[in-house]
C-alpha cells in the first residue's frame, strides 16, 4: 500500500508558476513509476507527465511539453512537478500516482487544485 499527499497548488496568474510535490508514505518508494495526472471540471482525468524509478525517463503529454518538468528524489520519497508558462486551460486538480508496471497507476493520492486565471 502507498499513500501519496500532494501540496503545492494554488491560484497562479497566467505566464506564471508552480511546483507541486508529492509526499509518499512507502519504504520501497524508490521501485515506483511516478505520475501525475489532472483533471478538470466536466472532463475526463488526463495523463500529464511520468517519471522511471530512477529518473531516467520522462513522459509528458504533448499539451505540457515544454512547459511542465517531472522530477524525483528518492531518499526523499518525493516527485515533483515544475509548471512553468502556465495557461487557463491547465486550471484542473492534480493528482500524484504511483504504479509497478509501465503505463499503469495502482495508487492514487487526494489531488491539489491548481487555478490559472487569465
Amino acid at each position: 500500500q502507498v499513500q501519496l499527499v500532494e501540496s503545492g497548488g494554488g491560484l497562479v496568474q497566467a505566464g506564471g508558476s508552480l511546483r507541486l510535490s508529492c509526499a509518499a508514505s512507502a519504504r520501497t518508494f524508490s521501485i515506483y513509476r511516478m505520475g501525475w495526472f489532472r483533471q478538470a471540471p466536466g472532463k475526463e482525468r488526463e495523463f500529464v507527465a511520468s517519471i522511471s524509478v530512477r529518473g531516467t525517463s520522462t513522459y509528458y503529454a504533448d499539451s505540457v511539453k515544454g512547459r511542465f518538468t517531472i522530477s524525483r528524489d528518492n531518499a526523499k520519497n518525493t516527485v515533483y512537478l515544475q509548471m512553468n508558462s502556465l495557461k487557463p486551460e491547465d486550471t484542473a486538480v492534480y493528482y500524484c500516482a504511483a504504479g509497478l508496471t509501465m503505463g499503469h497507476f495502482d495508487y492514487y493520492g487526494r489531488g491539489t487544485q491548481v487555478t490559472v486565471s487569465s
